[in-house]
């Protein structure tokens, strides 16, 4: 009998290696390597077959894409509409933060709408999704149910009950017989998304697949998971509100960095028509080391909270610590207040967060971090009603960002008066706009 070859292949980057080692050679991460048997061809008289034919790309009927709306505003706005037929959509997020939950609101809308759907579980027995059903008030009675891992008998199910859209929960419990190992090894995870990848294009179907993370915060599998599906969302919060943030951060049907804010109530998850208002609703105006910036999310603008404060410290070394901030970009801030405005921190704990566990990716919220440290060390509040724009270069000079219109427009949506941006910017509005061309003028135009 001939002996059936395995190889070792990186949990992390996909790489394949001949025999085990603690460390991969490809992406550096120890611990990594996973054994997998590999496949023997099958024979076959003809090997490489007829296949598909080459089609002209003119001779191809140039349609509108057509979309499947979920019914949920926020879902549908992260993924750029709703869902696409054919599409395969994988999202992400912790344990325990609500992605099962989601995905049956929207399995339940899409029934309400007339679209057959097939809800697969591979972790929860049908009582606990009825549990659930029931818990969150949706009209989910008409949704199939299949408590399944095996992935063929899945797409048998699938295709016999025309189902157009097939919810997966999750992929890590998902395997076939024809490979050997665990589900939730490598080459499970990836042959079972390879099997649901081509069963969505060939019938037309989509396919949404919810995937673990690892404590990294990525999701957990080969890379060529997320290089092989249409979509990507990450579900995340803060660990302390009930805020929950949907972001697109792959899309082949629409933009990317695209976010659907919900929050997490007792009867499942609540689209959030308005996040500006949410993330500033508890804020305080008169209190200092407190400034509001405006993200852009996609091609969304979003107000939040930036606070700030400064003390003195107890020990020899003075603490940073940042909340949605990104550690290093802290240092560079304090060192330009520093160097280029006089505002000394050098013996001052210095503490950041950003509210509603927004992250701070984008560098057009310099400008308000720095007046949130300013506001501290002066321990005078900024006005209520100033939102701050601008990016913070190594000089100290104020640069000009994208979408200023945008950011305005939300910001006199929300009744702010007052704007503090680069003294390029001129954008026509109706706001009261104040020109920093140097963060050594920006406390000077304040008190002003």
């Amino acid at each position: 009998m001939p002996r059936n070859r395995s190889v070792y292949r990186c949990a992390e980057c996909g790489a394949e290696h001949p025999r085990w080692a603690g460390r991969c050679d490809s992406c550096g991460e120890w611990n990594t390597l996973v054994e997998e048997p590999v496949r023997r061809a099958r024979k076959s008289g003809d090997r490489l077959g007829a296949g598909a034919e080459p089609v002209l790309l003119s001779r191809i009927a140039s349609e509108r894409l057509h979309r499947w709306p979920t019914g949920l505003a926020e879902f549908d706005f992260a993924v750029g509409g709703g869902l696409v037929p054919g599409s395969l959509v994988l999202v992400g997020g912790e344990p325990g933060i609500g992605k099962s939950t989601l995905l049956l609101q929207c399995a339940a809308r899409l029934v309400a709408g007339g679209v057959p759907v097939l809800y697969v579980s591979g972790e929860e027995s049908p009582e606990q999704v009825r549990l659930r059903a029931d818990r969150i008030g949706e009209e989910a009675g008409a949704v199939y149910l299949l408590p399944e891992v095996r992935v063929d008998a899945i797409l048998s199910r699938a295709a016999s009950l025309h189902s157009r859209v097939v919810f997966v929960d999750s992929i890590q419990t998902m395997y076939t017989d024809d490979l050997e190992g665990a589900p939730g090894n490598v080459g499970q995870v990836r042959e079972c998304a390879a099997r649901l990848m081509r069963f969505a294009k060939e019938s037309g179907a989509a396919v949404v697949l919810v995937g673990h993370v690892t404590r990294g915060g990525i999701i957990a599998g080969p890379k060529t998971l997320e290089h092989i599906v249409d979509t990507v969302l990450y579900f995340e919060d803060d660990g302390g509100s009930d805020f929950r943030i949907l972001r697109a951060v792959k899309n082949r049907f629409g933009s990317v960095d695209e976010v659907g804010v919900f929050e997490m109530t007792g009867a499942g998850l609540r689209p959030v028509e308005n996040p500006s208002a949410a993330f500033l609703s508890g804020r305080q105006t008169n209190t200092p080391g407190s400034a509001v910036a405006a993200l852009m999310e996609g091609s969304r603008p979003v107000l939040v909270e930036i606070q700030a404060l400064a003390s003195k410290t107890g020990f020899g070394t003075p603490q940073r610590v940042a909340t949605g901030l990104e550690h290093r970009r802290l240092a560079v801030l304090l060192a330009v207040l520093e160097r280029r405005a006089g505002l000394v921190f050098r013996d001052l704990d210095v503490f950041v967060n950003v509210t509603g566990g927004v992250r701070l990716i984008e560098t057009a919220s310099d400008l308000a971090v720095v007046a949130a440290l300013s506001s501290t060390l002066h321990d005078i509040a900024l006005p209520a009603d100033a939102m701050f724009v601008g990016e913070v270069g190594l000089g100290g000079e104020v640069r000009p960002v994208g979408g200023v219109e945008r950011r305005i427009a939300e910001a006199e949506r929300l009744g702010f008066r007052q704007v503090f941006l680069p003294g390029r910017s001129r954008p026509s509005t109706a706001l009261d706009l104040v020109s920093i061309n140097h963060v050594s003028e920006l406390w000077k135009r304040i008190a002003a």
